[in-house]
């Protein structure tokens, strides 16, 4: 037990000296290269009359926070979903979430073209809500459909469904280029204000998630065994639910669709963490806000002064492992 702790202590401690180097290389990098000095000064001597500073402090900034807070509440939202379905192949981008959120995102937008940040966040929340319940509705009417790799593939065609609605009407009421956004992940576009409203969101989402997580340990390990330990299975199951919306709302509303890291980062959080969900929660957010930030980072390296798409990033890493996912684990309860 003594070992246990003190790795998780080394790699907790390692993660954070790893968050700094990432936020220093994240300000650093882009189509313009700052020195160390010249962010130095933006914080310390800010002036508003000087094109860097601003850059720095009104795009880099923001953009490297809303990287690490979006890969952080996109883990903690795909672990919460693998544990409460015991599903290997559960993620907010698979089980319609994150498709639920731009739907309603997009007819809010069609209708209620001047919404305010809280506003849109409220939106992306229920959109979430929506989504989620949507898959789950679906797959219970559906003969084995609650199966992993059924419920994956569920999922996956409802959320394309979702999806694809969500384009035909952009298209049809013209505001395709005002919701373009929300399709695809666009850091560069992330809005300092939208952080702002997102954060009593997201710390109720973060909350919940560990008040949960012990619950979910024992639903992971099986609906008979919670029960025997006296939880609350349905109560807890909502809290899941809700924890995943709110953080998976939060997300979408800052950055748009994310894709994968849900999926790919829970395992690799319980390769080296444990499968206590008390410590794998913390854990996913850490490792998914590295992920997501240093996607983000390479993105802008490969062909600068253009950015390739981040997305293209984590499909490079998730999609190989959805692929393994499916011949290995795929027919099998998470256990």
């Amino acid at each position: 037990m003594f070992a246990i702790r003190q790795k998780q202590i080394l790699i907790g401690l390692f993660l954070l000296g790893l968050f700094l180097i990432t936020i220093a290389c994240s300000t650093m990098y882009g189509a313009t290269i700052y020195s160390v000095s010249t962010i130095w000064e933006a914080f310390v001597h800010f002036d508003s009359s000087n094109m860097e500073h601003l850059v720095i402090r009104t795009a880099r900034i923001p953009r490297v926070l809303g990287a690490l807070l979006v890969g952080a509440f996109i883990a903690i939202s795909g672990a919460l979903m693998q544990g409460m379905t015991r599903n290997y192949l559960a993620s907010p981008s698979i089980m319609g979430v994150t498709d639920g959120s731009v739907f309603v995102i997009t007819v809010s937008m069609i209708f209620l073209p001047n919404l305010q940040p809280l506003t849109l966040v409220l939106f992306s929340f229920i959109g979430s809500i929506l989504g989620v319940a949507f898959v789950f509705g679906i797959a219970k009417i559906v003969p084995g459909g609650l199966s992993p790799l059924s419920f994956a593939i569920i999922g996956t065609i409802l959320g394309m469904f979702l999806n694809g609605v969500s384009q035909a009407l952009a298209t049809y009421f013209q505001v395709s280029q005002n919701i373009s956004f929300w399709y695809n992940t666009r850091l560069h576009q992330i809005d300092p204000i939208v952080i702002k409203w997102s954060i009593p969101f997201a710390i109720i989402g973060l909350a919940l998630a560990l008040y949960v997580a012990k619950s979910v340990t024992a639903i992971s390990l099986g609906d008979e065994v919670a029960q025997s330990l006296g939880i609350n299975i349905g109560a807890m199951k909502t809290l899941t639910l809700v924890s995943v919306a709110l953080l998976t709302g939060v997300s979408v509303a800052l950055v748009g669709k994310v894709t994968f890291i849900g999926l790919v980062i829970p395992h690799i959080t319980r390769l080296l963490i444990g499968e206590d969900y008390r410590r794998i929660i913390p854990f996913a957010g850490l490792f998914g806000a590295l992920f997501f930030a240093w996607a983000d980072i390479i993105s802008r390296s490969i062909n600068p002064p253009f950015e390739t798409p981040v997305g293209v990033i984590t499909a490079l890493v998730g999609v190989p492992y959805f692929l393994y996912l499916i011949r290995v684990k795929g027919g099998k309860q998470y256990a």
